[in-house]
């Protein structure tokens, strides 16, 4: 009897280790991959994470990225390249950073991390801030649009700035005037 109940034992904690294990993988799967702001430019990968740099742990060894309300953390050896910046542990938070992902033994490592580099904009697309203060104090026919997101802009903006997030861009075209000629202003957070 003794034997028969360690035996049904071990089948049950067999049987949750694999449902643990199952379910902890199917979690991992309904996490996005990619923030709403890359999908403007980029294609969802299954093999590529795309969001926000949280942070690096050096003594874990991981990568921490954020994507939307999801956090992912991905291990790191010395195999992991760096496109961008000289090293993981130089990648300010909060910077736009790409993880190609390989998996090892069941556990997700970064194979290359590239840190998105700085826009760039012809001379003649730029308004400098001589000019726009004019504009604003003359009050000249321009529209003003803020393109971060919404909590950034509540939580400060140019006075007469509307909120136009860019990666909500198509759904909010309609607060855009109607006349074509007026003069758009985007503004963000920096070149990236």
């Amino acid at each position: 009897m003794r034997k028969k109940l360690l035996l049904i034992a071990i089948v049950v904690l067999a049987t949750a280790s694999l449902l643990l294990t199952y379910s902890a993988s199917m979690a991992q799967a309904q996490k996005p991959k990619i923030a709403p702001p890359c999908k403007q430019c980029h294609a969802p990968d299954e093999k590529t994470l795309m969001g926000t740099m949280v942070g690096v742990s050096d003594r874990a060894e991981t990568i921490q990225i954020q994507i939307g309300p999801a956090s992912w953390i991905v291990k790191y050896d010395d195999n992991t390249k760096v496109k961008g910046i000289s090293e993981l542990e130089k990648i300010p938070k909060e910077k736009e950073i790409a993880i190609t992902l390989t998996e090892r033994d069941g556990i997700l490592y970064a194979a290359y991390v590239a840190v998105k580099q700085p826009a760039t904009l012809p001379d003649e697309k730029k308004i400098k801030i001589d000019e726009l203060s004019r504009l604003i104090e003359t009050q000249g026919d321009f529209v003003l649009i803020d393109s971060r997101p919404a909590p950034k802009f509540h939580e400060g903006h140019i006075p007469g700035a509307i909120s136009i997030y860019d990666a909500e861009f198509e759904k909010n075209i309609d607060k855009l005037p109607k006349e074509k000629d007026k003069l758009l202003i985007f503004y963000c957070a920096g070149p990236t």
